[in-house]
């Protein structure tokens, strides 16, 4: 059988039908009815014992001695037990990987998944702390070439300002490299071998500042009914006193969500800290004090969002405006427990209602379904959250809101 001339190649002519021109050692040439010039190259598979072929470009863009060369490639696959053509799709796999693990763009579609996951409270503050402390660490690197000295010298530095913002990245990085371990975009996760204790202070766990005297939170009460700011923020303290809401969940309440005629505040599942989508939606009983609250509100409001940015047309309050408030109303010495955020009147609710038990004589269940607290034992939660505690909730609240009536004088402007 003579081989291909290279001359040749450019003269042979198209027929009724696609036929080939072999030039040995498995290559051929198909010439297709158009005029179409093929490489292929045909071969049984070292790996499933079956006859196969693989294309190795067009003529002329792939010139004879090209194509000689491939095939050469190819045998040598072959004589090692290795199939060409899983050996290209693995090869194309392995670039396409590559160029989908550079550390920038594996944490940007890591965040496409955190975002459907994590309160947006939680993913705003945590995309700022990748973008201002990890991506410019590693900017343009393969996430694959990323070894545990460099981790280890980020969550180093990171420690010496903020220790506890160093714990919690070292979990996110975790998290991270799990996910870029299922993607295929690295072997293994490097952080998982990185002794935390050794490389980081455990920080010293603090509560949220919370207050629990009854002459203190008197003269927070007072305070914040007498408040003369904005006006979403006044109510939006009014509301979290007698409604211990998260911070984010208050600042972000939308009208839809409550149903005055039913006295009834509805937030969707998605949108609580605990996502079980096995969950029904967080409700609360509306005590009249509350719908008194929202009624106010309405006067001054429309839109979708409840707690407005004053001169914006529909952006609500950020979480900080609050809290500033209350440092401003003189709630900021933590010393002699007058220290209060958002997040700590749910403490303060608590701690009371634990206090004066006697006096409502709700459930446990009922008291964690308050604030939302989710069981740690999943068969628990399961059986736990299918009860209905709307009952329990309603007689609860209305004590709450009846013991908060009574620590504010009647002098006082509501």
């Amino acid at each position: 059988m003579s081989k291909l001339v290279a001359v040749d190649l450019p003269k042979i002519k198209p027929k009724d039908k696609p036929y080939t021109l072999n030039d040995g050692n498995g290559l051929s040439l198909l010439i297709k009815t158009d005029g179409t010039k093929l490489w292929e190259f045909r071969y049984t598979s070292p790996t499933i014992l079956k006859r196969r072929k693989s294309s190795l470009g067009k003529y002329p863009d792939v010139p004879l001695a090209d194509a000689r060369d491939k095939a050469k490639e190819y045998k040598k696959l072959i004589a090692q037990g290795i199939d060409p053509i899983e050996y290209k799709r693995e090869t194309k796999q392995k670039i396409l990987a590559e160029q989908k693990g550079v550390f920038d763009k594996v944490i940007d579609e890591w965040f496409v998944k955190q975002k459907k996951e994590l309160a947006h409270s939680t993913y705003i503050r945590k995309v700022g702390q990748f973008e201002n402390d990890v991506k410019p660490f590693f900017k343009g690197r393969l996430i694959s070439t990323i070894k545990h000295p460099e981790i280890v010298k980020l969550l180093e530095m990171k420690a010496i300002k903020a220790p506890e913002s160093a714990s919690r990245l070292m979990q996110y990085l975790n998290n991270l490299w799990q996910f870029a371990t299922m993607k295929g975009y690295c072997e293994f996760n490097i952080i998982a071998n990185i002794h935390k204790k050794t490389i980081l202070t455990p920080p010293k766990k603090k509560n949220y500042p919370k207050i629990t005297d009854p002459q203190t939170l008197k003269e927070l009460a007072r305070a914040i009914y007498a408040y003369k700011g904005d006006y979403s923020t006044k109510n939006a303290l009014k509301l979290v006193l007698h409604l211990p809401l998260r911070a984010d969940n208050l600042v972000n309440l939308k009208w839809e969500y409550i149903d005055l005629d039913k006295r009834l505040l509805t937030i969707p599942r998605s949108l609580m800290k605990a996502k079980d989508e096995n969950m029904p939606d967080f409700r609360m009983p509306l005590t009249p004090q509350v719908i008194e609250i929202l009624q106010e509100q309405k006067l001054f409001t429309s839109g979708t969002f409840i707690f407005k940015t004053s001169g914006y047309a529909d952006v609500p309050i950020n979480p900080e405006t609050p809290n500033r408030a209350l440092q401003r109303m003189g709630f900021n010495d933590e010393a002699k427990g007058r220290k209060t955020r958002l997040h700590g009147f749910r403490g303060t609710f608590r701690s009371l209602a634990d206090t004066y038990q006697s006096e409502h004589n709700v459930s446990y269940e009922a008291k964690e379904r308050a604030l939302d607290h989710l069981p740690k034992n999943a068969v628990e939660r399961a059986y736990t959250h299918r009860a209905d505690y709307i009952k329990e909730l309603e007689m609860l609240m209305q004590w709450w809101s009846d013991y908060l009536d009574n620590l504010i004088s009647d002098e006082v402007v509501r």
